[in-house]
């Protein structure tokens, strides 16, 4: 069970938490909400013993094992699934024991703590969790140097929900994952055997993955049970029942002010007044619970352009003149609005990249609109801001000759405010930063908006706020997103890209959701294919199995020759002398002791041998 008793925190005197509790039970799915800045990492600081309490404390199970993602892997030469199994350290210092005990009472008590953490199944885990995050079996076997930060970032989480801590804490996990990646840790998540707190916007996950809501709100914890959408129902009608109470009181307040501004100075109404005044001061105020403002974004109109405003025909993208999308018969309207899905790796990005102009086409056709003008928003261009400029310099630089006036209201219209208008880049978070670059990707009133990733930075009320302006938006979207929520909303064509081709898909998210979790294709009329005879192991995967037999192997020889040593001993017959009686009773129990040790060894190394069998000759 995880506690929070009246606890408090402040930064630079402001206080973010105040007195707060809540309990949670142990095995718990929680999903912690609250608006950018309200604390919600602060807590999690909290809970690591990173930063130190003012007032109460949090309460945890003793000796209970805390885990997060709290940056990328280094990147260095260790292999993927290595860096993965390196995270169990308790199954990483048992090996490593065991290669070097000598004392048969703890090697017998390394094996049985091997099998009970099931040591040996580790890397099939450790290898599975790695697929489902988007990586090869080839990519398991490359060194961490080999991936970008992003990659990496998915490799820190492999590893720490391989590592299954008792309590798991993720800190928007998704933003570094695409759709398929977020819909695998979903899924995983509600088979986690653990404690798990994440924060998210994503209301898909917290729908799905999460039984309960950590709500952090003017400095307090309110735990609300379900999923999100039972949440927002709930507090809305918390927030309805707030407000009614506090127009009744303002009511009563307004009444009794009238009757002391009326009467305090008549002597005849004199008592009644002080009674009224009395009254006043003992009522207390119903606050009014801070709601944020649904920060709207405002994307300018574009003209009406003729169908259709792009038209693809046999044609190829790729790199170094190196398809890596071929034969694409694609046409998009202006009213058009469609979601790529496909695996990370497939294309998505590179198709984006052909649409609006930054690569060009490998043989076949490509017809744009003559007029035609492409806003395009891509998680990179936040971080290609002038962290040294303010938001205004930004757009005065695309609009030098447009009044002060003009360019904040530009910003305002992506929630930007005076104060944020004039800040340095750097100093804003990380949604004001992709509120910015949107409003930069769509100041020349687009025909069409291809938007990957958008939503990385942005609270749940901002995305509602960019849900309803697509819907309002008169040009065309294409969107790649890990947020089904968005994608469901705003979507209305599927186009899949797989194996090199892209193609409408025809069933619908729900279907696509489940065909990724099934680990399935989709049903097609072709007839099915004969299953194929299984294939031989990969070599790697095959050294990997001898070096686990060897070392079974290694650790029954062990054994054998301290139970031969033993039992040499234990044949002597001065050991029964009345003086030795003692030693030879201990003696005993040592060769009981190693016999189990032993009995158990020869088992781990017969499932090597077994596993090896398997993989090098497969029926």
């Amino acid at each position: 069970m995880l506690r929070f008793d009246d606890i408090s925190y402040s930064v630079a005197g402001r206080p973010l938490i105040e007195h707060a509790s809540a309990t949670i039970p142990e095995g718990h799915k929680v999903g912690v909400v609250g608006r950018n800045g309200t604390g919600k990492t602060t807590l999690f600081r909290l809970l690591r013993g990173e930063l130190v309490l003012e007032t109460g404390e949090i309460n945890l199970p003793s000796r209970a094992r805390i885990g997060g993602v709290a940056q990328e892997v280094p990147s260095n030469e260790v292999s993927l699934l290595n860096t993965v199994l390196a995270a169990d350290t308790e199954r990483a210092a048992l090996l490593e024991e065991a290669d070097t005990a000598t004392d048969g009472t703890r090697i017998a008590e390394i094996q049985t703590r091997l099998a009970d953490i099931d040591a040996w199944s580790a890397e099939g885990r450790a290898a599975s969790i790695l697929k489902g995050l988007g990586f090869t079996d080839e990519e398991q076997q490359m060194p961490c140097s080999a991936f970008s930060g992003g990659w990496r970032m998915r490799v820190a989480l492999a590893a720490v929900l391989f590592s299954q801590p008792d309590l798991l804490l993720l800190d928007e996990p998704t933003n570094y994952l695409d759709l398929e990646g977020a819909l695998w840790l979903e899924n995983y998540l509600t088979r986690y055997p653990h404690t798990v707190l994440i924060v998210s916007h994503d209301r898909g996950l917290l729908n799905r993955a999460v039984g309960s809501i950590l709500h952090l709100e003017d400095r307090k914890l309110t735990l609300y049970q379900g999923g999100y959408d039972n949440f927002a129902q709930t507090r809305s009608a918390r927030l309805a029942a707030a407000e009614s109470e506090a127009k009744k009181q303002d009511a009563r307040r307004a009444h009794l002010q009238s009757y002391v501004d009326r009467f305090r100075y008549k002597a005849d109404k004199a008592k009644q007044a002080q009674a009224r005044i009395k009254a006043l001061a003992k009522m207390q105020p119903i606050s009014r619970p801070q709601e944020a403002a649904l920060r709207k974004f405002s994307f300018p109109t574009p003209e009406e352009l003729s169908p259709p405003i792009v038209r693809l025909e046999n044609a190829g993208v790729g790199y170094d003149g190196k398809a890596i999308l071929n034969r694409l018969d694609l046409r998009i309207d202006q009213d058009d609005r469609i979601a790529l899905l496909g695996r990370n790796g497939e294309g998505k990005s590179t198709l984006s990249k052909l649409l609006c102009g930054k690569l060009e086409a490998l043989g076949g056709t490509l017809h744009r609109s003559s007029n035609l003008r492409i806003g395009y928003f891509a998680q990179h261009q936040v971080e290609e801001l002038h962290l040294d400029e303010t938001p205004i310099d930004h757009v005065r630089r695309l609009r030098p000759e447009e009044p002060p006036s003009k360019l904040r209201a530009r910003l305002g219209g992506f929630g930007i405010g005076s104060e944020q208008a004039e800040t340095l880049v750097k100093g804003l978070s990380g949604g004001q930063k992709a509120r910015l670059s949107l409003m930069l990707a769509t100041i020349d009133a687009p025909h069409m908006l291809i938007l990957d990733e958008p939503t990385n930075h942005l609270d749940i009320e901002s995305r509602e706020a960019l849900v309803e302006a697509l819907t309002a938006y008169s040009g065309a979207v294409v969107l790649v997103s890990h947020d089904m929520h968005l994608l469901s909303l705003v979507a209305d064509r599927l186009w899949l890209v797989k194996d090199g081709r892209v193609a409408p898909y025809e069933g619908d998210l729900e279907s696509y959701r489940a065909m990724l979790l099934e680990n399935a294709k989709p049903a097609k009329s072709e007839p099915k294919a004969k299953p194929e005879k299984p294939k031989r192991a990969s070599r790697d995967a095959i050294l990997l199995l001898r070096k686990d037999v060897r070392k079974c192997e290694e650790r029954v020889e062990k054994l054998n020759e301290m139970r031969n040593k033993i039992a040499s001993r234990l044949a002597d017959p001065a050991m029964y002398d009345d003086a030795k009686a003692n030693d030879a009773a201990q003696l005993q129990k040592k060769y009981s002791e190693v016999m189990d040790g032993l009995d158990r060894a020869e088992t781990l190394w017969m499932a090597a041998l077994e596993r090896l069998e398997e993989a090098e000759n497969p029926q």
